[in-house]
């Protein structure tokens, strides 16, 4: 795969399960304090860890009107509150490059709630045939040394053009909320698994029986962590779905298209061993989720 220039961030989630703060704010500009001890929205730490992967082109799926609420926010202050931001000068650097993100941002607007694979495939023409990285709007990232934003652009650009996703260790108990894997790992290279099925947020007895990957405990499997490098063929695959009206639970799901993907050409994981995910999808996830990123 060629090395990953853009991004696609899904928020046009209404966010119910945060309701009614998510009524007055999306949640993807949640407030959330970081170790440095500022505090910024949830949207933001994606734009720093999407920059310093070398990733520049960013498009943010969105419902209608929502494109505005977040060019606001990256626009930063008028001018009367820059002075007073003179007092900080790091919040005022801050304001600064905040503003270069609003003139690059991009967005793309899904009308209608027709599952996550829809969302995904309104991109497709800002993708233009190339890979993109997709990453969860309502997650937090986190990794040591490196951002798992930047190991799974490495990773893609050695995987030889195949969809490559990032998975993490889950257990028993969260198999239904995380599409899961079946695999084998490579052994030059451990981390990395060839996918040899793909199932969405399956039952504990399916994954028991069919979602095995060496190395892990009986109790133990991988899930998605919330961050795809994807082929451009997603996006065929997405167009054929669509088209033919190929549903789960009534939506399109991308987990389905990933699954059909691996069909066709092959399909690796990432296995991240030191990289934390914070899930923002629920109130106590949330503040979970916020505790833990502030304290690193």
């Amino acid at each position: 795969m060629s090395r990953i220039r853009k991004a696609v961030i899904p928020a046009a989630g209404l966010g119910t399960r945060l309701f009614p703060a998510s009524h007055a704010v999306m949640k993807e500009l949640f407030p959330v304090v970081g170790p440095d001890g500022v505090a910024r929205a949830l949207l933001h730490y994606h734009l720093i860890a999407l920059e310093a992967a070398g990733i520049g082109e960013i498009c943010v799926i969105v419902q209608p009107g929502d494109d505005a609420t977040i060019r606001r926010y990256f626009a930063g202050p008028d001018d009367a509150y820059l002075k007073r931001l003179k007092k900080n000068p790091h919040l005022l650097e801050e304001a600064r490059r905040m503003a270069t993100w609003a003139e690059r941002l991009c967005f793309c607007v899904q009308t209608s709630q027709e599952g996550f694979g829809h969302a995904v495939f309104q991109t497709r023409d800002f993708a233009a045939g190339e890979p993109v990285l997709l990453c969860l709007g309502d997650h937090l990232f986190r990794g040591t040394p490196d951002s798992p934003h930047r190991a799974l652009v490495d990773a893609a650009e050695a995987g030889g053009g195949k969809t490559v996703s990032a998975v993490n260790r889950i257990g028993p108990a969260d198999l239904r909320g995380f599409g899961t894997i079946a695999g084998r790992r490579r052994a030059a290279r451990p981390e990395l698994i060839d996918v040899d099925l793909i199932i969405e947020k399956p039952d504990e007895a399916t994954a028991r029986a069919r979602l095995r990957v060496d190395g892990l405990g009986p109790d133990e499997f991988l899930g998605w962590f919330g961050m795809h490098a994807l082929a451009p063929s997603i996006y065929d695959v997405l167009a054929k779905m669509i088209r033919d009206n190929v549903r789960d639970g009534g939506e399109f799901q991308l987990t389905r298209a990933q699954e059909l993907q691996r069909q066709a050409e092959g399909y690796l994981a990432l296995e991240l061993t030191r990289a934390r995910r914070f899930d923002f999808g629920q109130p106590d996830d949330y503040a979970r989720a916020v505790a833990e990123f502030r304290c690193g």
